[in-house]
């Protein structure tokens, strides 16, 4: 970890300070970070004014350029200098560089180090510095000699140079730059209830705090009670492994405390991109610890920092949902809305990044939460995640968004209405992540009837009494708020359908053969609240909607055939029914003939033969017993007329002509509402021209 410092506590970098580390192993070099001005923050005693510190990794190079903003480098603090923290041991050294560059404004800006962060005065300033290499030039006058400083090892020595004065041996020298009061409330205060439940945190024996460097007792807040949540970021490379992250609370405890001269870490809370929490300053995660992390207005806030830079990408879901329950649980000890404003006490004159100015003691209204750069001139916590902050109010103060219904199994739906017999499961999603939702409660018309206790539930049960019911979904957020989605509609009931009309088979038109005869199989099929469907179980499978009254099939000649449907309400309810039929085919030799009939033989005509007569009033006559009855005839252009007879009485006149030739056709059918004895008789009319009729036979329903 390293950061920049300068000997004045109270001033601030005129222009921008970036870093680049050289990484072990792979000698490959980073690009140039920016690190965020956090001189102060309001920390009584401070030593030294520095940057927020960067987590680089692993590193045995770095190198530092520090740009004024203004002409000459008069707009630079004196004294800066770099500091270097292992994490692992806790030690800072203040190094000497290995040489110095003055890099010149005019020439052009190496690809890939040009900066537009904004300056800390919050104006965009983009960076007038090149490559950054050392210089091979001398240094100018006053500066440390170019030639590199024998390097130190272990913990830096209790007695540095005089160019790097420590913060810790003259802290007279360094004027405090509190702007907020403190108390001294006992930290064996009894901690407020929340309405929000306490999110897990990683306690300062968690991360490895080395108390040793901080007995300093911690303050309070003058008022006791927190009104506002400040959201930071510690302004550094995001490339750090949530193993690792440990390591840089270590790192920013140790830098703020030895190298800035602060009583503890500033932040009372930090989180890491996987979403851990980890304590801040000490005095107790339950109390109203004063911290040192948002200059004037740290007296009546908590300060919430993830570790990272967050200026073009957001933080994870996970940190931010971790930063929502932190607010909920602090806010909620003292009835603050995470989602409303409140009036903030400027502990001193102050600008921030919008250049909004104030003066001391002025009163000042500011989201419940909201980012650093509100209360101060910096671009804290970044851009991309200051823009997420609407999101972490929401998530703070609840309900969260409205659970959505997406299916309940066990129950079949009509447009907007389910049906069931009684048994369901709704399953629902919702966009509230599922740490911050405490249960959820399945409502059937309005009560609970099931709790799914964890937030990460999707589903749960029900059994319906018989009746129409609205059943929907309840989030209770972790502050106790609910939120009810849209209801659905859900029928109840065990009445079977019915068949209005049992299932019949009739006879159609179309070409005969021995293995398919054309049949119709019709019915009708009604319900009580919804018909879902009627199925065709045998002697094939088929599904037909519930407006569906007939379906065209085929039957095999000779051959009893069972046609079984059953009919499904949406419930599930179901009736069956069934009719069975025997298609059976009469040769045209088994008609009684008069007049004069010639045989033909064709593999095209059933059984391979017909009968023709072009003579007038030739006739066959066909007796069987049945119910319905088809003249199955050949077909030509050349084709003539014939009067058909059903039982004495003439039924129709059959015009057998057609311009594509047809064998087999069933040209003419007859259906009756019962089996009975009747006779088919069909007459040659001996149409001019056209005389001829050929027939193939009669096929009847049996």
């Amino acid at each position: 970890m390293v950061g920049v410092t300068w000997t004045d506590p109270r001033a601030r970098v005129g222009g921008t300070v970036e870093v680049r580390t050289r990484a072990t192993g792979s000698g490959t070099w980073s690009g140039w970070l920016r690190l965020a001005d956090d001189s102060g923050q309001g920390e009584s005693g401070a030593a030294r004014g520095g940057t927020e510190p960067a987590w680089v990794g692993p590193s045995d190079g770095v190198e530092v350029r520090v740009t004024s903003a203004g002409k000459s480098s008069s707009g630079l603090p004196a004294g800066l200098r770099l500091d270097m923290v292992d994490p692992g041991t806790g030690g800072v050294k203040g190094m000497a560089p290995a040489a110095f560059a003055l890099e010149s404004t005019t020439e052009p800006t190496a690809p890939g180090t040009e900066s537009t962060t904004p300056a800390p005065d919050g104006t965009p300033t983009p960076d007038a510095s090149t490559t950054g290499a050392p210089s091979t030039t001398a240094p100018t006058t006053g500066a440390p000699t170019a030639t590199a400083p024998t390097p130190t090892t272990g913990t830096p020595s209790a007695s540095p140079s005089s160019a790097s004065p420590s913060p810790t041996t003259s802290p007279s020298a360094s004027p405090s730059t509190t702007a907020s009061p403190t108390s001294t409330a006992p930290t064996t205060a009894p901690p407020r209830p929340s309405t929000a439940p306490r999110p897990p945190i990683t306690s300062r024996a968690g991360w490895g705090a080395d108390e040793s460097i901080s007995p300093e007792e911690p303050g309070y807040l003058a008022g006791g009670r927190i009104k506002a949540v400040v959201v930071h970021h510690t302004a550094e490379s995001n490339a750090y492994t949530c193993a690792d992250a440990p390591k840089v609370v270590r790192g920013i405890y140790a830098y703020h405390v030895k190298q800035l001269g602060w009583k503890d870490i500033g932040y009372n809370f930090l989180v890491d991109k996987c979403g851990v929490v980890y304590e801040g300053r000490k005095g107790g995660v339950d109390q109203p610890v004063q911290g040192a992390h948002a200059y004037g207005f740290n007296s009546e806030t908590t300060g919430i920092s993830v570790l990272g830079t967050y200026t073009d990408v957001a933080p994870s879901p996970e940190a931010m949902i971790s930063v929502a329950r932190i607010a909920a649980w602090k806010l909620g000890q003292y009835g603050v809305d995470p989602a409303g404003t409140t009036t903030l006490t400027a502990g001193d004159a102050g600008t921030n990044y919008f250049r909004k100015s104030w003066a001391k003691g002025a009163q000042l209204p500011f989201p419940v939460i909201h980012g650093h750069r509100d209360g101060f001139n910096t671009q804290c916590p970044g851009n991309a995640f200051y823009d997420q902050l609407g999101t972490v109010r929401k998530w703070a103060a609840g309900p969260g968004t409205a659970p959505a219904i997406k299916s309940i199994t066990g129950a079949n739906p009509s447009g907007t209405t389910y049906y069931t017999k009684a048994a369901i499961t709704v399953s629902w999603a919702n966009t509230t992540p599922a740490a911050l939702i405490k249960q959820y409660e399945l409502l059937v018309d309005g009560k609970p009837v099931g709790t799914a206790a964890a937030g990460t539930a999707t589903s749960a049960g029900a059994t319906l009494a018989r009746g129409t019911h609205t059943v929907a979904v309840r989030a209770t957020h972790i502050s106790g708020k609910q939120i009810t989605g849209p209801a659905a509609t859900v029928i109840a009931e065990t009445t079977a359908p019915t068949f209005t009309t049992r299932p019949a088979l009739s006879l159609r038109t179309g070409t005969v053969n021995t293995t398919a005869v054309p049949v119709t199989l019709s019915w009708k099929a009604a319900d009580s609240n919804a018909l879902r469907d009627v199925r065709l179980t045998a002697p094939l499978a088929a599904v037909y909607g519930p407006t569906v009254t007939s379906a065209a099939h085929t039957a095999k000649s000779g051959t009893a055939t069972a046609w079984n449907m059953t009919a499904y309400d949406r419930a599930g309810n179901t009736a069956a029914a069934s009719v069975s039929g025997t298609p059976v085919i009469l040769q045209e030799t088994a008609a009684v003939k008069t007049g004069t009939w010639t045989a033909k033989s064709s593999t095209s005509y059933l059984g391979g033969k017909s009968l023709t007569s072009s003579a007038k009033n030739a006739s066959l006559t066909w007796t069987f017993t049945g119910r319905s009855a088809a003249w199955t005839v050949s077909r030509a252009a050349t084709s003539g007329q014939a009067h058909v007879y059903v039982d004495g009485v003439k039924a129709a006149t059959v015009d057998l002509k057609s311009s594509a030739t047809k064998y087999r056709d069933a040209l003419w059918t007859r259906t009756w509402a019962t089996s009975a004895k009747h006779t088919v008789k069909i007459v040659v009319v001996g149409t001019t021209g056209r005389p001829a009729v050929t027939t193939d036979g009669l096929v009847y329903l049996k």
